[in-house]
């Protein structure tokens, strides 16, 4: 890091190394050799004359690449992929011959970025089963602790804090499908030649096409893809960039989702993200205990959700077999929606790993409201002795209406019960009404649902990638 140079906080803050790694020279220049050394393979082995010494030297340098060198003979040359060539065959003498044959840029460029759209979609893929795994834990610990819902942001039918950790844990589990998909559907771009007709190929076997696609088929294989496109211009097409992209913005916007709702309910004060002994909140105000990792979630989630925009104007504006104008800003937008997006699920890790719920507070904020949702049963229970309905419910209406003024206006405490108590029409006391308005009794299912949610939905993904999270343990790290 130079003090002199902008860095990207990406990977200088935020995003894993491992993430980093998958979008460094070292990675992307290796997986290139990787790919010269798929095709002289797959060439010999159909009976191009490669020699296997050219095949030896070429794996021998698969990750010594001296970006340097390379860099003077970018400037010399003006093309990025023929100066690796150069490089390599300066490094690997008995290949020189046959390095890139029958290829174009695309071949090492393109196939290259379709392995890092693997590799860094299967690292997002272990950091959300993480996400999950904890969360899940989260809400089998509050599977029955009620609390308040919210629909608009005001008091409504209470749920449980477990019931409401399933919801964002369903949306993780929507994403997760979702990535599933797009790696079993992910296609190599293959052996291709410039415009994808394979001419080049085609020539070189001697107008064996039989032996073209075996070729194609073989180098894919290689390097780890079962499927092709079945047909392409110079590149693969720019809509798997956008599909791919689209996939991570949906991560973002479930992490999003959640972040706001942790943010909203600190502000409640019922419960926080974790927070260190010796960590400041304000530089102003030493009280403060601001949600520093979730804002941090929403922001990063928010870059990560514009970042779609690129690939879709990209793919939209594509001519003919190719165009160059996908190039530079390729390099920007798809780094940094992965390396976002990474960032986003190790908070999101680490906050559900270490979430500290206040169960007073959230039973008192309940209890404020609780009266409000209790007066249904009370008007049932005064219609079974005999009373009206309709004009049981027109005093509640005005008992309500008096005792929200009471609280707004006078700053008092809700006086709803005692009114209705007092109120002959009801014929209830206040110990009948204190029956009623036992939390338990307004959460419906939700326990039961957290259980069967968990059983059906969490505990079969859990158990499939029971091996990957094992083997991961996701660190924050700035």
């Amino acid at each position: 890091m130079s003090a002199d140079r902008y860095s990207n906080p990406l990977t200088e803050r935020y995003a894993s190394r491992e993430m980093s790694r998958i979008f460094s020279p070292s990675f992307k220049f290796g997986t290139w050799r990787r790919l010269w050394l798929a095709l002289a393979e797959a060439q010999r082995e159909l009976g191009l004359p490669v020699p296997e010494s050219a095949i030896a030297a070429i794996r021998q340098h698969l990750d010594d690449v001296d970006l340097t060198r390379v860099a003077e003979l970018e400037r010399e040359l003006r093309h990025d992929v023929m100066a690796h060539v150069h490089h390599l065959g300066e490094q690997a003498p008995e290949a020189r011959g046959i390095l890139h044959l029958g290829a174009t840029s695309a071949y090492v460029g393109d196939n290259t970025d379709l392995i890092q759209h693997r590799e860094a979609l299967s690292l997002v893929r272990a950091r959300l089963v993480s996400c999950v795994a904890a969360l899940s834990q989260f809400a089998r610990e509050h599977r029955a602790l009620p609390t308040l819902g919210f629909t608009h942001f005001q008091p409504a039918q209470p749920t449980t804090v477990g019931k409401r950790a399933t919801l964002w844990i369903q949306d993780l589990l929507l994403d997760l499908e979702e990535i599933e998909f797009r790696l079993a559907s992910l296609r190599f771009r293959g052996v291709r030649g410039t415009t994808g007709t394979q001419a080049s190929f085609l020539d070189l076997f001697e107008g064996d096409g039989r032996k073209v696609e075996q070729l194609n088929r073989r180098v894919a294989e290689k390097m780890g893809f079962h499927l092709v496109y079945g047909v392409t211009g110079q590149t693969y097409t720019r809509k798997t960039d956008y599909a791919f992209l689209s996939t991570l913005a949906g991560v973002a916007q479930s992490a999003s989702k959640f972040a706001h709702d942790i943010r909203l309910l600190s502000h409640l004060k019922e419960v926080e993200e974790p927070f260190e002994e010796h960590q400041i909140g304000s530089s102003a105000m030493p009280y403060k205990r601001n949600p520093m990792r979730t804002e941090r979630v929403t922001a990063l989630a928010r870059h990560a959700i514009t970042l779609v925009l690129n690939p879709a104007f990209t793919a939209a504006t594509q001519w003919f077999e190719r165009t160059l104008d996908d190039s530079a800003n390729k390099r920007i937008a798809v780094p940094e929606a992965y390396l976002a997006v990474d960032a986003v699920l190790l908070l999101v890790h680490n906050v559900a790993s270490g979430m500290v719920v206040y169960p007073q507070m959230i039973r008192r904020r309940l209890m404020e409201e609780l009266p409000f949702m209790a007066t249904e049963n009370l008007m049932m229970r005064a219609a079974k002795k005999g009373g009206d309905r309709q004009e049981l419910h027109e005093r509640v209406r005005k008992h309500a209406v008096a005792a929200g003024e009471r609280i707004k206006r006078e700053g008092l405490n809700n006086d709803l019960l005692d009114r209705i108590a007092a109120d002959s029409a009801f014929g209830v006391t206040r110990e009948e009404i204190e029956e009623d308005l036992r939390p338990e009794l307004f959460v419906g299912r939700a326990p039961e649902q957290v259980d069967e949610f968990l059983a059906e939905w969490v505990d079969p993904v859990l158990e499939r990638y029971r091996g990957e999270l094992a083997l991961q343990a996701p660190q924050l790290h700035v």
